[in-house]
């Protein structure tokens, strides 16, 4: 079987693009097709072609508000996107919004954080059951990571696998069917991403009792651990996504073909 190298990137806000998540993926040998829905790119139909689906984070909210209303247009769309990558086995990687999302469209429930805000350079511990799982199982117990959300998921689809958790958020990562991973958190934060939030997020830590400049220094200082942690991940992703990963660990997975263009 010839597998495709396309990776689908949705970046859902312009202030949450690939950074270096996407360096890290394409170090990994997966070519990447960014759309940009927010600026008017109308989204693909199908996933045919795709060897990956990758949807990033973004100001909005999962859930609709009161009147049945989403926050963004696109959104139901992507729900249909989402869907299909889980039915079809089709790697996916989602990053907080994204993971939400992903979520909200197999039956979880998110919610805004009756915790709060969740910002800044934080520690997630991994659960036991992921050293079943193909990209997690090298993740060390207690690895940095960033955050910047408002809500959380509160439940998740049914089916799924919690691969990491934290006190106040207890669903940070997790594995819907063989191959859909999300993360709450962000692992793509370059300094300037991460101080661009700040700047339009700054009654938000004036709130939180957040000094800006000293979270902003600690992000710098946690560059490159992060990057020892979650580049190779990334890269495990890529490698499940090309075909190159063989499958093991938990029932779930055994049955993971390899998986072609969709």
């Amino acid at each position: 079987m010839t597998i495709g190298n396309l990776a689908l990137v949705v970046e859902n806000d312009p202030s949450d693009g690939p950074g270096r998540l996407g360096d890290w993926l394409t170090s990994g040998g997966l070519q990447l097709e960014i759309v940009r829905p927010h600026a008017a790119d109308a989204l693909p139909a199908t996933l045919d072609g795709y060897a990956a689906l990758v949807v990033l984070g973004g100001e909005q909210d999962a859930f609709p508000d009161e009147t049945g209303e989403r926050a963004a247009p696109w959104f139901d769309e992507l729900d249909g996107l989402l869907r299909k990558a889980v039915r079809h086995k089709l790697p996916t990687l989602a990053v907080c919004l994204g993971a939400q999302l992903l979520a909200h469209a197999h039956g979880g429930t998110v919610e805004r954080s009756a915790t709060g805000p969740e910002i800044g350079v934080k520690l997630v511990a991994r659960r036991d059951i992921a050293d079943q799982d193909p990209i997690f199982a090298a993740v060390p117990f207690a690895p940095d990571v960033f955050q910047w959300h408002h809500d959380e998921i509160v439940e998740l689809p049914l089916n799924a696998t919690l691969l990491a958790a934290s006190l106040h958020y207890p669903i940070q990562a997790y594995r819907l069917g063989p191959a859909a991973w999300g993360l709450q958190f962000h692992i793509e934060c370059d300094v300037p991403m991460f101080a661009q939030w700040a700047m339009e997020g700054v009654q938000t830590l004036g709130e939180l009792g957040i000094d800006a400049v000293e979270m902003l220094e600690r992000v710098e200082a946690a560059q490159d651990d992060v990057a020892e942690v979650w580049k190779p991940f990334a890269e495990r992703f890529a490698a499940v996504a090309l075909g190159r990963t063989p499958p093991a660990g938990a029932d779930g997975l055994r049955s993971l073909p390899l998986i072609g263009p969709r």
